[in-house]
């Protein structure tokens, strides 16, 4: 069974060199394609892919609110963005709308593959060191715990605190089964138990939150 993409780009010569490119992965399959923000919610109600493949710079409705948007769906896609770059301020911005991850343009088949399959499996799909770079941008900016925050982090059982550190690392849910010797669907579980006690939005906002209460390191060694 093949998972299905939506790309989204503004530029018809960007959406014709990834749709050529995701056409040479057989586990993939592009079903749809948006020139702007607002076209990849259409498309997506329409549609209903697994991976939007999208530019952070598009008119109407850039790549950061789209993918705020798209989160919010029942069954929500999961949302790459693509980037000549590998760190920028609206790149955070993105990861903490929801955004799986980013991607260079100019990313081989394999790598594309491997981006999107880490992505339907939880995973961040960044490399070590811009993850780190983002992580620590944030905390730098971040005022820190205050009461209300450190009472929720107490509310943690020692599993979830566990999961938050290795969450705090970078690690996907595949990579934190494996590290604690427990079932995907277990990490499944303990994440969005985590998110919740704690009153966050997603994993990055989780990460964040990690390297602010001082429970984990972004340089903690990943699977």
């Amino acid at each position: 069974m093949t998972s299905s993409v939506l790309i989204a780009d503004d530029h018809s010569t960007g959406r014709s060199e990834l749709r050529h490119l995701v056409q040479t992965i057989a586990a993939f399959t592009v079903i749809a394609e948006a020139s702007d923000g607002a076209e990849v919610l259409e498309q997506t109600r329409m549609y209903r892919p697994d991976i939007v493949l999208m530019n952070l710079c598009m008119p109407r409705i850039d790549g950061v609110t789209a993918t705020a948007h798209l989160v919010r769906f029942t069954d929500p896609p999961k949302v790459l963005i693509l980037t000549g770059s590998d760190v920028d301020s609206r790149l955070l911005d993105a990861l903490n709308a929801g955004a799986s991850g980013f991607l260079d343009k100019s990313l081989s088949p394999h790598l594309l593959e491997t981006a999107m399959h880490t992505a339907l499996t939880g995973g961040r799909v960044m490399t070590p060191a811009a993850w780190d770079s983002l992580i620590q941008r944030a905390s730098a900016s971040a005022p820190g715990l205050d009461k209300a925050a450190r009472d929720r982090l107490a509310q943690l059982s020692s599993s979830e605190h566990r999961v938050l550190e290795l969450i705090g690392a970078g690690l996907s849910n595949a990579q934190i089964a494996r590290r604690l010797y427990l079932s995907h669907t277990s990490v499944k579980t303990y994440v969005s138990r985590t998110l919740t006690k704690l009153n966050l939005g997603n994993r990055t906002q989780a990460a964040i939150f990690a390297c602010e209460a001082g429970v984990s390191s972004v340089h903690c060694e990943a699977d």
